[in-house]
């Protein structure tokens, strides 16, 4: 894979983390163009600009965006309804660039500076107290979509580090664990030592019918 072309074809994307084009973020679908197995059309939140900006970076004809992997809109931020949430911390655990606060048993609230429009917060919530709400009436031009972009994909990269360094974390605490609970071996007596010496000594001499100590 072309790394140089990955990257400029990721800083192309919106950074929204949505997964909508069947990767699991922008940087997955930026590699899988670079290698030249997807089609550059499947990136709703970065429009028909957006498509057209991957097509000229790789040299390739644009195309329209393809339906199935969802349409052009205006951009969309979270919103919790207060009243509703229980504070399971779900759709924290869900956000791509860390722009729900809250805490357990506690209400949470979106950032909505910070918030890329995913929808991800969304299905994990049990109590349905999460919306999409539209910010403006039309779909953003393509300049305000890069101004986006590089903050949430500062903010996802923070977030990935962050989930990163935990991992490490509880990985040097489970060996600590593992280390401290594994059985010491019991140091032997002088005593025992010499009287399994001995024990070897009469197994050997009852094989062969001579005994320490004694005539043939």
């Amino acid at each position: 894979m072309n790394e140089q072309l990955a990257r400029g074809l990721n800083a192309l994307l919106p950074q929204t983390q949505c997964t909508r084009c069947g990767y699991p973020a922008c940087r997955p679908y930026a590699e899988a163009m670079a290698r030249d197995e997807v089609d550059i059309n499947r990136c709703a939140p970065g429009g028909q600009a957006g498509v057209d900006a991957l097509a000229a970076l790789l040299g390739r004809t644009s195309k329209p965006l393809d339906p199935l992997f969802g349409l052009e809109a205006p951009a969309t931020v979270a919103l919790i309804d207060e009243e509703v949430c229980i504070g399971c911390t779900k759709c924290i655990q869900a956000c791509p660039v860390d722009a729900i606060v809250g805490a357990n048993k506690h209400m949470h609230t979106v950032i909505a500076a910070e918030c890329t429009g995913c929808g991800l917060c969304i299905p994990p919530c049990p109590v349905d107290c999460i919306a999409m709400v539209a910010t403006s009436s039309a779909p953003l031009a393509r300049d305000q979509n890069l101004v986006r972009a590089t903050v949430a994909r500062r903010r996802f990269e923070e977030r990935n580090r962050r989930l990163a360094r935990k991992l490490d974390e509880r990985a040097a605490r489970r060996e600590t664990t593992l280390r401290n609970e594994a059985p010491r071996p019991v140091p032997i007596s002088r005593k025992a030592v010499l009287a399994a010496i001995a024990r070897g000594k009469a197994k050997r001499a009852a094989k062969t019918g001579k005994f320490d100590g004694s005539s043939s």
